[in-house]
């Protein structure tokens, strides 16, 4: 079994597949650390929609997907920018997804956690922003999940200072049911989230965002960093008030931001975590028993796959997640919401299918070089 596969500069390499994955089974629930991933939604292939049309969403490969996760002990944060919330999924399909995937996580005693926004207006007063962020909290608390406050581009472009995203959030934390989680998403996830928290220094909006947590500590069950920043994510950690988890959402440092060090942990609410779920559940498994080599073992070779799907553009890293739910077999095609699989080039997806293989994600990898054989056929590349 060979494939020729293209690089960067065109030229055509020959690549052996492995043929075995890598052995991972279904196991307990992790008792160290608190693991989501973020999951990606399967479009309908089916569907005459263009671009701009709402999302047309396979609800049956999806929720498949999620349960898949959860039968591996992960959590699911439904409705987050893994998703293509924001770009691709509107409100109205995060709230029919959010829906479906609370109902499903009940019937099988899955953890679920949702994202709640403000994407039902692009832009608004901080009072609309407010009802807007009110209404998907309330569709969220209904279904029984937990609530993730996601960063907001409405509230980006409204906010005039800091003091803003306190009353904002202040509010919010105010009538939260239960405890919930604030997702601090940076500008190469989402450009317009440049300068949240009121300032572009990021020493600054840091202590914006403790502030906003230090006066609610009780509403706080934990918060999301999403900078690709390890060394800003162990300082806000450090500084968080007793009881509140930092959750890391840095795609590049994974590994030991969840190891941690002598003075704490990071739990994980990851999209990276939606290839590498069996995987990452195992190397969680070994932490809990204490075996840290062995968790940095398994964990610290899937780094190359995570920097190379997150590479600049990093708001396109769904492309990367969804393609190799394809060639895994979770789903029948390769085709996304919005048309976002056009979002990378070929070059990206042959390196992406090598590491992926290197890894023994795929768990037949006769299937994914067949697909990736094929992808690499409509592409004009003969093997």
């Amino acid at each position: 079994m060979t494939i020729r596969l293209p690089g960067a500069d065109g030229a055509l390499r020959t690549y052996e597949p492995r043929t075995e994955p890598l052995a991972v089974t279904p196991g307990t629930p992790f008792t160290s650390r608190t693991v989501f991933s973020a999951a990606h939604v399967v479009a309908d292939p089916f569907a005459d929609v263009s671009p701009d049309s709402p999302a047309a969403v396979d609800w049956d490969a999806t929720l498949a997907f999620r349960r898949h996760l959860w039968s591996h002990g992960l959590g699911v944060a439904e409705a987050m920018d893994t998703a293509q919330r924001g770009m691709g999924l509107d409100w109205a399909g995060a709230a029919e997804l959010i829906r479906r995937s609370a109902a499903e996580a009940t019937s099988v005693g899955g953890r679920i956690a949702c994202g709640v926004g403000t994407d039902q207006i692009a832009s608004g007063s901080l009072a609309e922003v407010r009802a807007a962020y009110e209404e998907q909290l309330a569709l969220v608390e209904e279904s029984g999940a937990q609530a993730i406050l996601m960063a907001s581009r409405a509230l980006a472009a409204a906010a005039s200072s800091p003091e803003d995203y306190l009353e904002v959030y202040g509010h919010l934390l105010r009538q939260a049911a239960e405890p919930v989680v604030l997702h601090w998403l940076g500008p190469m996830f989402d450009p317009a989230l440049e300068g949240y928290w009121g300032s572009a220094d990021l020493d600054a909006a840091t202590d914006t965002f403790l502030e906003v947590i230090a006066a609610h500590p009780d509403k706080v069950d934990g918060i999301k960093v999403s900078l690709l920043d390890a060394r800003r994510e162990v300082d806000i950690r450090r500084r968080l008030p007793r009881g509140v988890r930092c959750y890391t959402g840095d795609d590049f440092n994974y590994p030991e931001l969840i190891a941690g060090d002598e003075q704490g942990f990071s739990h994980a609410l990851l999209g990276i975590f939606d290839p590498l779920g069996p995987l990452a559940a195992q190397a969680v498994r070994a932490l809990d028993t204490g075996d840290v080599q062995g968790f940095r073992d398994l964990l610290d070779p899937t780094v190359g796959l995570s920097r190379h799907l997150f590479q600049t553009p990093t708001r396109f890293y769904k492309t990367g997640v969804v393609f190799l739910a394809w060639l895994a077999g979770h789903q029948s095609h390769f085709t996304m919401v919005g048309g976002l699989q056009s979002a990378r080039s070929l070059p990206h997806f042959a390196t992406a299918y090598e590491l992926a293989d290197g890894l023994g994600l795929f768990p037949d990898p006769k299937l994914a070089e067949e697909r990736m054989k094929t992808l690499l056929s409509v592409y004009g590349v003969n093997q």
